[in-house]
Formats: structure tokens, sequence, C-alpha cells
């Protein structure tokens, strides 16, 4: 009997010989809110750098009415920039969240959630219109005497209840996938993405686990139901939507985005399809990546068509795991809510 030779993972490279389907959505059927963006360097755009008028003109060719610029979130100077470049082009076509300093803790103390409050106040004075919280919250995000900060840590409930108060929502993203969260074995599903970016890697310890993470949110959430509040990325667990799932169902304050999940979605297109029926008020459409002709078209072909086993990303093999999706065609009646009108009650009160 002849041994199988091994194959190098990064060289297996397989061709499927299915014959399916391949539905090309040049526009969506409905104009579209993307409340999950990053026009910045941080990720590769590099918008920040190029003619707003460009910009105009490429979500002008993929019915992109607005889009919400998350960039803020990391720092003051730079909400300050996006709001003077394209808050001041066009303003109904753009939104901006600021950000929560956390460096500034050991300096601000016992007060650090009073002044964290006075700043998003400053902020929303600038021009801002929410709030973003990126994953070192909860991860790594220290108080004045050096501990580690639980995401529904009640010192900062002044920042929520202002958030509240400006009527402004918070978009939340904690934790990570979890099998970031995971041991680095084969058994892996994310073993190649984690070995090129080793820095998303969080195991416990010394990080939290994965769920303390996740049901600190539930709380936090639960604890403040004047606020609304966006868990990022399906509520930062696409792969389990039943937990998230029954967190809407207990929060009516809550809402997640679908950014950057094609990949988790489209693996469970039941699953996912009955999700979007059942919480089709509080889906967001979202993209996480710059703007990019072919990844909003993608998107789209995800939401919109039946199309079966295709690539959930631009590049083949994909970069978040080794599989292929399926399209949710999605009815009219949710599409828009998806696309655009759950992000209008919520920007556009």
């Amino acid at each position: 009997m002849n041994s199988v030779p091994d194959l190098a993972l990064s060289s297996f490279k397989p061709k499927s010989q299915l014959k399916t389907k391949e539905t090309i959505i040049q526009e969506p059927r409905f104009p579209v809110i993307d409340a999950h963006n990053h026009l910045g360097d941080e990720l590769g755009g590099g918008w920040c750098h190029r003619p707003v008028s460009d910009l105009l003109e490429l979500m002008d060719q993929v019915n992109v009415e607005a889009l919400v610029d998350l960039d803020g979130g990391w720092g003051e100077s730079i909400l300050q920039e996006r709001l003077d470049k394209f808050k001041t082009a066009s303003p109904e076509r753009f939104y901006f969240f600021g950000g929560v300093d956390w460096e500034a803790w050991p300096e601000k103390g016992i007060h650090f959630g009073e002044w964290a409050a006075e700043r998003l106040k400053e902020q929303v004075n600038w021009g801002a219109q929410g709030l973003k919280i990126w994953k070192k919250f909860g991860l790594s995000v220290r108080d004045h005497k050096g501990d580690l900060v639980a995401v529904d840590d009640s010192s900062l409930d002044p920042i929520w209840l202002t958030s509240g108060e400006l009527g402004i929502p918070v978009l939340i993203h904690v934790a990570d996938p979890p099998a970031f969260f995971e041991p680095l074995n084969p058994t892996n599903e994310r073993w190649e993405e984690l070995h090129a970016h080793p820095n998303w890697q969080f195991p416990s310890p010394p990080y939290p686990p994965f769920m303390t993470i996740l049901e600190s949110i539930a709380r936090l959430v639960e604890r403040h139901p004047g606020v609304i509040f966006i868990g990022a990325h399906l509520g930062c667990y696409a792969e389990n939507l039943e937990w998230v799932g029954g967190v809407l169902d207990r929060c009516p304050n809550f809402y997640v985005d679908i950014s950057a999940r094609l990949a988790e979605l489209g693996r469970q297109p039941y699953s996912a399809r009955r999700f979007f029926f059942e919480h089709q008020d509080r889906i967001l459409f979202g993209l996480d990546y710059p703007p990019e002709l072919d990844r909003y078209r993608l998107y789209y072909r995800f939401l919109e068509t039946e199309d079966e086993y295709f690539n959930y990303d631009l590049q083949d093999p994909p970069t978040q795991g080794r599989w292929r999706i399926y399209g949710l065609y999605l009815p009219d009646e949710v599409l828009e809510k998806v696309y655009s009108l759950n992000a209008r009650r919520i920007f556009l009160p």
C-alpha cells in the first residue's frame, strides 16, 4: 500500500469541480448605509490621502448613500482630521465616531470615567456622531491601579450614560473570533491567519477567557437600556448566532453589524438566514474594510443571491479560513432594513 505524501498547507489549493451559478451584483437593490468602515491607512485603504470626490464617485457606483468612519476611535487628532476633510466636504454622506483615550487612565485616576465622558461631549461638539470602543477594552486596558478593566466595570458608567444623554450610539468591538483564544495547534481553524498575524492571538492566560469577555458585554448592555449599543462583527460572536440572538431578544437597545463576517455567516446559511429573519430590525450593513468596489459587490452577492459555494474573500485561498460560503437570497423587506433603514433609525432619528 502506497503511503500518502505530505503536502504543505500553503501549497494546497484545490480546484472545485462544482458547476454552480455565479451572479454579479453591480448595485444593491436598495441604497446602502455602510455603518462600519475605516478610511485611514491603518487597514491599507488610504482614502484620507485621496480626493473626497474619488470616494464619493466610488460610493455612487455601488449605491452607498452614507458611510460611518470609525477611525476617530483611535484618537482625537484622527477624528479632527477626518471631520475637516470629509465631513466638511459632504456632511450628509459621512458620519464619524469618537473614542476613549485609555492611556490617560493612570493620570486621571478614580475620575477617569467622568473625564472620558467630558471628552466625549467635546468630540460630539466637534461633529462626532457616535462612540467607537475597540477590542483592547477587555483585553489589555488597565486602570490607575494597574488592574485589567472588565467591560462592565461600573466606574465607566459616566461614559455610557453620557452617550445615552447625547443620543449617540456606542459601537463596541470586544474580544475577537473564539479561535483566536484557542491553542494554536493543528485543530485551530484560523491556523494560517494567526501565523500571519501572531499578535491576534489571545490565549488565556494571560488574557481573559473568550466567554468571560462576551458575558461582560451582555451585562453592560442590559444595565444601560437607555444607550444604543452596536455589537461589531455580529455582536463579536458570529460563530454562535443563538447566543447573539439571545442578547438581542433580552436587550431592545442592542444592534449588530455584519462587518468582516461573511466567512462565518456564509458557512451556516440556514442558521444565518433564520437569524436575519428573526432579527431583521436590528442588523446593520458594514464592510470593515476600506471602500472597494469588488468587496461591496461580494457583500451584495452574499445577501441577495442564492449562489452556492463561493469565495467570501477577494483572494484565494481566503484569509480567514479554508471554506466557501452560500448566499442568503434575502427578500426585499429584510434587505432594505439591513442595507439602510435600521441604520437610518439610529443615525437619523
